[in-house]
């Protein structure tokens, strides 16, 4: 399997065009996670079915968080998109995040060449308010079964914000050891 992080860059951040490679698809219960050090996608964990993914999940290439993975993305489509696809994706907002502590930050895309809804998405706000709803109940409880209280999203940002935040994990990715 090709290393995604050697051959794909998180894109063109400043325009808000970036790549990502998406790891769970909508509607998965299977925790799948880029293992970079073999550069192949394992399976983590089973998620009780009850926490599913509300949205297609996956990484930006050649970035890092304070978690020490890749940041991840939020990647909204009307079906599931399978592991290791990746796309170029428009930034349309983030959700900020901690996990057990730590910020584990969450970048809200679309396709950035999404012709079936004439790229109509263009913010957060283009959203199904019960679609926000449905991830951040998602994001705040799938860890309720083994230990309640340890997720929680902070707050929704703009695409301006997702793009700082975007940029420190570049910086972050290029100084690692």
């Amino acid at each position: 399997m090709a290393d995604f992080n050697q051959i794909l860059d998180a894109g063109d951040v400043d325009s808000g065009i970036i790549n990502v490679v998406v790891e769970i698809p909508t509607g998965s219960n299977n925790k799948i996670e880029w293992d970079r050090q073999l550069g192949a996608f394992k399976l983590d964990r089973v998620e009780p079915l009850i926490f599913a993914k509300p949205t297609n999940y996956g990484f930006i290439p050649q970035t890092l968080d304070e978690d020490g993975d890749e940041l991840d993305a939020l990647i909204i489509t009307d079906t599931p998109l399978p592991t290791g696809v990746y796309l170029e994706a428009r930034i349309i907002g983030i959700m900020k995040f901690i996990d057990d502590g730590e910020v584990d930050d969450k970048v809200v895309v679309v396709p950035a060449d999404d012709r079936h809804t004439g790229n109509a998405i263009q913010s957060l706000a283009d959203l199904p308010e019960q679609l926000i709803k449905q991830i951040e109940f998602h994001f705040n409880h799938y860890k309720a079964l083994k230990k309640p209280g340890s997720t929680k999203v902070d707050h929704w940002g703009d695409a301006e914000e997702a793009k700082t935040t975007i940029k420190d994990c570049q910086v972050r990715w290029a100084e690692r050891d």
